[in-house]
């Protein structure tokens, strides 16, 4: 268990220093990015919303509207087996991957988007809510 912890080297080695700060500087993972690119474009009287999904297929894609809010989440297994003939495995290899954004759809028509998903890209239409106008009426002077 203590070995799966992460630590940090505190020597006072010159090159690691070095190291050390780029890594600061520049940031060593990729946490900051999003979990799949996505572009939205202003259509007049909707928006576009493009998710790159590669890999998944339509299955493994889940759009969830809960107040307000958009969810867009993919998770992909796959499993591939090569076994001799007495069934002992000479490779086995599993894969495993989820992605998962929120947007907010305040200002859009829930009960009209739609969703299309080809060639690993998900399209979604996302129609703006039409302002509604108080009706006016005339009021009779007696």
């Amino acid at each position: 268990m203590f070995g799966m912890i992460p630590f940090e080297h505190t020597d006072r080695d010159l090159y690691r220093s070095f190291d050390n700060f780029a890594r600061d500087f520049f940031g060593s993972s990729n946490a900051s990015l999003p979990a799949f690119r996505t572009d939205i474009q202003d259509k007049g009287e909707s928006y576009l919303l493009e998710a790159d999904l590669p890999g998944f297929n339509k299955e493994d894609i889940n759009l969830d509207l809960k107040d307000n809010i958009l969810t867009i989440s993919a998770t992909h297994q796959e499993q591939s087996e090569d076994k001799d003939e007495k069934g002992t495995y000479l490779r086995r290899e599993r894969r495993y991957g989820s992605f998962q954004r929120s947007f907010d759809v305040t200002g859009i028509d829930a009960a009209a988007i739609t969703a299309a998903y080809e060639n690993g890209v998900l399209k979604l239409n996302l129609p703006k809510e039409q302002p509604t106008v108080p009706p006016t009426r005339r009021i009779e002077i007696h």
